[in-house]
């Protein structure tokens, strides 16, 4: 249960969050680049229609069949997932959490004590939970990267949960 991370205090939800099934999702980043990057917001609906309409138009260029490029492809992803440094954006549970409107904090607390932070650069924060392949263990389970990555070089470490004030 040590790895278990739980968000609780002033919402309407208390949940917990298991970084080991992170490497699964589809809003993890690739921390090698995503400092580097010009970060865009994106509409979730947008996107999701940009994606759609790339898998249609490479079904009406290449047909429905599988070529061997796809089979390249998931190796690629796959040998990707296996050796990447990962995180994923805190945003979308702290909103599954639901603060109550009077929220504005939110404090971190982690073996090493707290840190107390606005819901808002929480709400930019991303949460590291791989390092080259392998899950954070000796000072993890999960690292905590403000979003404009002004602090990269020394996240957040060895975080127990996330308390909304």
């Amino acid at each position: 249960m040590e790895n278990i991370i739980s968000i609780s205090g002033n919402v309407k939800f208390p949940i917990t969050l298991d970084p080991g099934v992170w490497i699964f999702d589809d809003r993890r980043v690739d921390l090698n680049t995503y400092f580097d990057e010009a970060i865009e917001k994106t509409d979730a609906l947008e996107e999701y229609t940009k994606s759609i309409s790339k898998h249609w138009d490479r079904e009406i260029m290449e047909g429905a069949i599988y070529p061997p490029t796809l089979k390249s492809e998931k190796k690629f992803e796959k040998e990707k997932v296996l050796t990447g440094t990962f995180g994923i954006p805190l945003a979308p549970f702290i909103k599954n959490a639901e603060p109550y409107e009077d929220a504005s904090s939110v404090i971190i607390i982690s073996r090493n004590g707290e840190e107390q932070v606005s819901l808002e650069d929480a709400m930019g924060m991303i949460l590291g939970f791989s390092k080259e392949g392998k899950p954070l263990k000796e000072d993890g389970p999960i690292h905590a990267y403000f979003g404009d990555g002004s602090n990269s070089n020394s996240p957040f470490k060895n975080i127990s949960s996330f308390q909304i004030k």
